[in-house]
């Protein structure tokens, strides 16, 4: 199995070139699709002078917001699996291999990486967790489901599955629509716990309490739209 990565970027310069080894040192065959949302602290200059193997970047004009930059990553897709990665490292790419696995295992459309597995002592600020819980209930209230993170950045999806999706959201509203749009498909979708580092705000953390109302707002959109 082929995977595409798509690593949406905004002012990274500290780690990108340490995740994109970590991505790289994953023995799979992939691509990497590199979609920089305009950064402003260098990031941009080192990934324009990137020379590296199965490498795409997309340098988009100007910003527009993390989840336009996936949507660009998804329609130049080509693996036979998706995957988004961000450039934090807060995620461990090695966790590929599991989540291929599971995949591969129960014949699943999708796979989500839980970063709970079983524990919430290493998911991040409270006001963090207590946001994503009440937005999982939500989800699972509307959809009925059982996933414990729809939040979760490992979303592994077959390709031609993810880009039948249509996805709209532009931010960071977009992990919940993928996640709302593939249960209304009524595609198989099973969770696998993951690694997790979280960071903070001051270490570059990007998301914001008003994040949550559009996750919110969104959920309860695609429940009843398409």
């Amino acid at each position: 199995m082929t995977l595409s990565v798509i690593m949406p970027v905004y002012n990274e310069k500290d780690t990108i070139l340490e995740i994109l080894r970590r991505v790289q040192a994953v023995e799979i065959d992939k691509e990497i699709i590199i979609v920089d949302n305009c950064s402003t602290d260098g990031t941009r200059e080192v990934l324009q002078e990137l020379q590296a193997e199965n490498v795409e970047v997309v340098l988009q004009p100007r910003n527009m917001l993390k989840g336009t930059s996936v949507r660009a990553g998804i329609e130049r897709a080509r693996g036979d699996f998706t995957i988004v990665q961000d450039a934090d490292l807060e995620y461990d790419p090695q966790d590929y291999h599991k989540l291929l696995a599971a995949a591969h295992a129960e014949a699943a459309d999708a796979v989500i990486g839980t970063r709970f597995g079983g524990t919430d002592a290493a998911t991040g600020p409270a006001i963090h967790s207590f946001g994503r819980n009440r937005l999982n209930d939500l989800f699972r209230l509307l959809y009925g489901s059982q996933l414990t993170d729809v939040a979760s950045c490992y979303k592994l999806v077959r390709t031609p599955l993810l880009k039948g999706l249509k996805l709209r959201c532009s931010s960071f509203d977009l992990d919940y629509e993928m996640a709302a749009k593939l249960a209304k498909r009524g595609a198989r979708v099973v969770e696998v716990p993951i690694h997790y580092s979280p960071r903070t705000v001051a270490e570059g953390k990007k998301l914001r309490w008003s994040d949550g109302f559009a996750a919110a707002w969104c959920l309860l959109k695609y429940r009843f739209v398409d």
